[in-house]
């Protein structure tokens, strides 16, 4: 009797974990059920905005003086006078000046040279005249008056070389006063008074600036060069550049585009360009660095969005966009362009519409969102 009751026992045992077993099972082969309770996912938006939005390059460039002269003597001789360091010039000012003693001397000798040539040529036509009067009455022999043609001759050609020689003295005599050429700013003097100069000087005396208006220059890539040259019509048409801060990103003012050079350097692949800015309030310097955004054309009235809500999904790029009940859907759209932290959207979106900005890695179709803030507009 014990063993059959230990025999009833056992069976019963192992019919219990059978019907576990097949229990479990079934219970893994049923779908699971998505918890209705889950908590909102917090999210940041921003409204889907039409604006004008400018095209633009953003390139590296340098300011430099429109025009900047470096001054060397044409002379030798002792400074005697140079323009004060800092000073503001106009095109024709005195920059320079140097010992002019010499020269003047060297003038007046020519001068003097020039007035008894002359004097001698005067006498020498006069007996030119009177020979050939009484050659033509044979009182005297022809020879007699071809030597004094020939005399009168080379009277003239000393007048001539005087002349040069007067010339010369007066060009000298204007190299003692060196003037600028250009407005703009002088620079820190190289050479103090007192010390003499020689035509062999070529570090200059003295430099000009000119900085009102002012050059800025950058390069940009062949691929760049065709968009800007059909955004300008051929260069026709001035582009605006603005310049900013490589330190602080504040704004250095506005000009416009109006040289391109003339080739591409094939060592880069670039071309330069070149920018004329008023420089009005002189918060551009020669030699200063710069950040340069060239804008190409503006877009009116476009579809934007941050650019941060715009990811990429397994169709293409996509937006989250959030319902009036505070649910996201994922939006499929077409991207245009991007600038300056902002995306163009041409198709897929439409104003007032908020898309989500940051917190897409939690989303789902369908998932309930907490706003949690609203991006600033750009």
């Amino acid at each position: 009797m014990a063993e059959r009751s230990r025999f009833r026992w056992g069976f019963a045992l192992l019919g219990v974990v059978l019907v576990g077993l097949i229990l479990w099972a079934w219970l893994a082969s049923q779908p699971h059920k998505v918890r209705k309770d889950q908590p909102p996912v917090p999210v940041t938006v921003a409204k889907v905005t039409l604006r004008d939005m400018p095209i633009s390059l953003t390139e590296l460039g340098a300011a430099q003086a429109w025009m900047g002269v470096l001054v060397n003597p044409e002379i030798s001789g002792r400074i005697t006078w140079v323009a004060p360091e800092g000073s503001d010039v106009a095109a024709g000012a005195l920059l320079v000046q140097i010992d002019c003693g010499p020269y003047q001397a060297v003038l007046t000798q020519a001068q003097g040279a020039l007035k008894r040539d002359q004097a001698l040529l005067a006498g020498a036509r006069v007996d030119l005249a009177r020979y050939q009067l009484l050659a033509a009455q044979n009182s005297i022999a022809k020879q007699t008056a071809e030597d004094q043609a020939a005399t009168v001759k080379q009277d003239e050609g000393a007048v001539v070389a005087d002349q040069g020689q007067v010339a010369a003295a007066q060009v000298n005599v204007g190299f003692c006063q060196i003037r600028s050429p250009v407005n703009g700013r002088v620079g820190v003097r190289l050479i103090d008074p007192g010390n003499v100069v020689t035509t062999g000087l070529t570090t200059g005396i003295i430099s000009v600036n000119e900085i009102q208006p002012i050059a800025v220059t950058f390069t940009v890539p062949e691929g760049d060069f065709q968009q800007i040259s059909a955004a300008s019509n051929g260069f026709a048409v001035p582009l605006t550049v603005e310049a900013f801060s490589q330190e602080s990103g504040a704004d250095l003012g506005s000009g416009e585009l109006v040289v391109a050079d003339n080739h591409v350097a094939p060592t880069t692949g670039t071309v330069e360009m070149k920018a004329r800015f008023a420089n009005a309030a002189r918060l551009l310097w020669p030699g200063q660095f710069l950040n340069v955004k060239l804008t190409l054309k503006t877009l009116h009235k476009v579809t934007t969005v941050p650019s941060a809500a715009v990811t990429r999904g397994p169709k293409g790029p996509l937006v989250y966009v959030v319902g009036p009940d505070n649910k996201v859907e994922p939006q499929p759209v077409k991207v245009l362009t991007t600038e300056n932290e902002i995306a163009v959207i041409e198709s897929g979106l439409a104003q007032g519409q908020l898309v989500v900005t940051d917190g897409q890695m939690s989303l789902k179709p369908g998932a309930a969102v907490l706003v949690r803030a609203q991006a600033p507009g750009r």
